[in-house]
């Protein structure tokens, strides 16, 4: 979450007038989170979420999107939902930005998982495996290797500047993790992009799964190895947990089945996960906007993470 375009109250105002849920208390901007601009909305009747969609998130996509959201609530998956108005849309314009009005659940997200809300993790995203299962819509991932390597070589030179001869070691690192992609393993709609700030924990309880604008058809391991990159190394990506890797997968397989075929591809899925992350990180630290309420993250502790998984077999 972040913010990039800015709502004045009388804009915000107006816009909660179609919806009856109560006239605005305060907004406060959310700063965490890179793709889109996220409000925290107070009014007379309670608290939500408003979402302004930026460039990155295709107004044609938010259909998929609410379709998926509601399958997985229907489910009993703890997932947020858009709110409709008074005459049923869902989807709005503010600001000139699609616009949802969506459901606050509770929870925090955490900094430094134990192995027990680890493990609860990769259960709730089992359990999501398992609902999706049943979910026939679809969406391209547009992020997938095909994707990355297109952003990394329009970044180009530039990724110099973060770190000298970055990208020829990247690109000569994306090529070799492209020759070893997998291409016959399950595949369905997964998250993308489950990491600990997409997750609401109270104690060691999921309590919501947000934040699903990359979701998307493809590998379903893939997610697993994403989410396994995001949660079981530092924010620096120099500390890796072992304890937390292996309750991520234990969770995981406890809810959904993980095959022979798919557990000897997480290695080179993990590591297509922290290029693909290195990829848009490194986009965003070199194009966000001065004035952007939001928090760059480092590319490069997305290339430790990396030369970790490609040392070591982090999930025997």
């Amino acid at each position: 979450m972040a913010v990039y375009t800015q709502v004045s109250a009388e804009a915000l105002g107006a816009f909660l007038a179609k919806f009856d849920h109560g006239e605005l208390v305060s907004a406060k901007g959310i700063a965490e989170g890179v793709e889109n601009s996220n409000y925290l909305v107070d009014t007379t009747t309670g608290r939500f979420i408003l979402t302004l969609y930026e460039k990155r998130v295709s107004a044609d996509d938010l259909p998929f999107f609410m379709a998926m959201l509601d399958h997985l609530a229907v489910d009993g998956n703890p997932v947020p939902r858009a709110l409709p108005d008074r005459s049923g849309a869902l989807i709005h314009e503010l600001c000139g930005r699609p616009a949802c009005l969506i459901e606050f659940l509770t929870g925090v997200s955490v900094s430094h998982p134990s192995e027990a809300q680890a493990y609860a993790a990769g259960a709730a995203m089992g359990a999501m495996h398992g609902s999706l299962a049943g979910f026939d819509g679809m969406r391209p991932n547009t992020l997938g290797p095909d994707g990355w390597r297109a952003l990394l070589a329009k970044c180009g030179r530039d990724l110099d500047a973060i770190e000298p001869g970055l990208f020829d070691t990247v690109s000569a690192a994306a090529d070799a993790v492209v020759a070893a992609w997998p291409s016959d393993l399950p595949r369905s709609v997964i998250h993308a992009d489950l990491f600990p700030d997409n997750v609401l924990m109270l104690g060691d309880r999921v309590t919501g799964l947000i934040d699903f604008y990359f979701a998307c058809t493809d590998i379903r391991a893939y997610d697993l190895a994403i989410l396994h990159s995001a949660w079981a190394f530092d924010a620096q990506g120099e500390g890796y947990d072992a304890g937390v890797g292996k309750a991520l997968v234990a969770g995981y397989v406890d809810r959904h089945p993980l095959s022979p075929a798919e557990r000897a591809a997480l290695p080179v899925l993990a590591q297509g996960a922290c290029l693909r992350f290195l990829a848009t990180r490194a986009w965003d630290w070199l194009n966000t906007p001065a004035d952007a309420l939001v928090t760059r993250k480092d590319p490069l502790a997305y290339w430790r993470r990396f030369e970790a998984y490609r040392k070591d077999d982090l999930f025997a």
